[in-house]
């Protein structure tokens, strides 16, 4: 039968057919609140009628500006299920970017928080397409006193309209979803999803949660990658898709907060950039917790210190699952899959779960030299790496010079990889990380991994710093855990034998706090910013 691919049906299937699993949200102000499927699908049709009111028609966009809540949760059924577009805007954004996104977007309404709303105050007279703001809480707990004017209460909204509503089938290639990239050079770049793309990768990860593969037990999934970074990797579309409990952290990630949730509403399945999980590790060494239910987390977003997963799966029962995507290309890998990996010896296991995955049935890689030539998939060879699918982007929002593709047509990704005879991808470093030292390329990436295996590491970033006599060389930066007084000479030494003694750092920075993307992730660019006049020594340390 021909029918439509369409983001209404997740959670229309939930209503139907486990409409009594529990969806669980720490709220924007910190309560706890509890609804099940049924109820958040009826919610979502009020939200449909409410949108339909304020006028907004198929093809407009409605912004929000919000965490992983409960509401957040409903708009991302009813706004494109009514055939709008949902722009999730990164809170975590300056207040630049983030008129520069919205006003790229053409935001019809912005839905808000508590938490954001005094964001949206720096810069709302800036924004040339909104109508109006939507603050996503009850009468009791709306604000007093904004700047901003008139505003519309998400209770309100709903308590106001009926839950009669029947979702519209139209083409899924329309857009459904828009996310813009973290911003960490220049202004942030639109990617567009369609309802074709969001829910084929839905489907796609389906395979690793689907009731009956684990003898009929469902999972319970708390995503702590927030809502506006990539759909919280396609969390809020897979738990009800497969009838999993869903969780959702609100805006609180402190380690307690989280572990509240896991073990509170016995999570078994959560995802993250290794940021959550250095945080939270070192949370539960110090407090001597334990997880009694989580067994498996997805990890994206930059490379993960060996240290890490190894302490995770030995000490707490935790497989840390690396895979590898982007914004522009969600669904990359497979970290799960790999012929024959179960049985290798454990320092192989580990050795293989540290690269980033296989190929997802639907995705094609490839790596290419500076001139473009396609390069042996031998595991050797290194090249820049390059992604084709059917829920690859294929450009950025309203840029019309095509910077998103090369002259293949394949998605420039910006990292630098190799590729293995039987697919298993190992990135070496992002392009503009990659250091070229006397005509050599230090991969950046590989030196964090060993300095964060430090037990006394907490984070670590490698940067390429002008030298007058190799081009570059490594500065290491790092944050220590708590308490630790690890100097440079005892790190450089613990990484002496661990790698190339000419990529061994000339130089260890320490810092109180790390620069820190909306997403988790290093600011690298702030780094070589600050440190770009750093004085080498005169003989190298180590």
């Amino acid at each position: 039968m021909d029918m439509p691919l369409l983001l209404s049906g997740p959670l229309e299937h939930a209503a139907r057919y486990h409409g009594a699993t529990e969806v669980v949200a720490r709220t924007a102000e910190g309560a706890i609140h509890r609804y099940t499927y049924a109820e958040a699908h009826a919610r979502a049709k009020r939200l449909a009628n409410a949108l339909g009111r304020l006028g907004v028609k198929p093809g407009d966009t409605v912004g929000s500006l919000s965490w992983n809540t409960h509401r957040h949760f409903e708009m991302f059924c009813a706004v494109p299920g009514m055939g709008a577009v949902l722009h999730t805007a990164n809170p975590r954004l300056s207040a630049d970017q983030l008129a520069f996104a919205i006003n790229q977007a053409e935001d019809a309404w912005l839905f808000v928080d508590g938490a954001t709303l005094p964001l949206l105050e720096r810069f709302h007279r800036r924004l040339i397409t909104l109508r109006g703001v939507v603050v996503m809480t009850d009468r009791a707990l709306m604000p007093q006193g904004s700047g901003i004017g008139n505003l519309l209460c998400y209770e309100d909204l709903l308590g106001a309209e009926s839950d009669g509503y029947d979702w519209p089938e139209f083409d899924e290639r329309s857009a459904a979803i828009i996310c813009h990239t973290s911003g960490t050079t220049g202004d942030p770049k639109g990617v567009v999803y369609s309802h074709r793309a969001m829910v084929l990768v839905t489907l796609l990860y389906v395979s690793y949660l689907s009731p009956g593969s684990r003898n009929g037990a469902c999972e319970t999934l708390m995503p702590m990658a927030p809502m506006y970074h990539v759909a919280a990797w396609f969390f809020p579309y897979l738990a009800p898709m497969t009838g999993s409990k869903l969780v959702l952290p609100g805006r609180n990630y402190e380690p307690q907060a989280l572990y509240e949730l896991i073990e509170g509403e016995r999570v078994t399945v959560t995802c993250g950039v290794p940021t959550h999980w250095l945080v939270l590790s070192d949370w539960l060494e110090r407090t001597g917790m334990r997880f009694s239910t989580l067994r498996l987390s997805f990890s994206s977003g930059s490379a993960l210190p060996s240290a890490l997963v190894e302490k995770l799966e030995r000490e707490y029962g935790v497989e840390l699952a690396q895979s590898w995507g982007m914004t522009e290309a969600p669904g990359g890998s497979n970290a799960l899959s790999a012929p024959g990996a179960a049985d290798l010896p454990y320092p192989r296991r580990l050795e293989h779960r540290l690269k980033s995955g296989r190929p997802m049935y639907g995705v094609k890689y490839r790596i290419v030299d500076d001139a473009g030539r396609e390069l042996p998939h031998d595991g050797v060879a290194t090249g820049h790496f390059r992604v084709k699918g059917p829920w690859i982007t294929a450009g950025y929002l309203k840029d019309a010079t095509g910077a998103a593709l090369d002259e293949q047509g394949w998605l420039i990704t910006g990292d630098v990889a190799a590729i293995g005879a039987d697919g298993c991808i190992e990135i070496k470093d992002r392009s503009k990380d990659v250091i070229k030292s006397g005509g050599e390329w230090i991969s950046s990436q590989a030196l964090e991994a060993v300095a964060g295996s430090h037990p006394d590491v907490l984070q670590a970033a490698v940067v390429g710093i002008s030298h007058p006599k190799w081009q570059e060389r490594p500065l290491l930066i790092v944050m220590r855990r708590p308490g630790c007084t690890l100097d440079a000479q005892a790190l450089l030494a613990f990484m002496r034998d661990k790698v190339e003694k000419w990529w061994l750092p000339d130089d260890v920075v320490f810092l109180d706090r790390m620069p820190m993307t909306g997403t988790g992730k290093i600011q690298k660019g702030i780094l070589r910013e600050r440190f770009k006049a750093h004085a080498w020594p005169t003989v190298p340390v180590g």
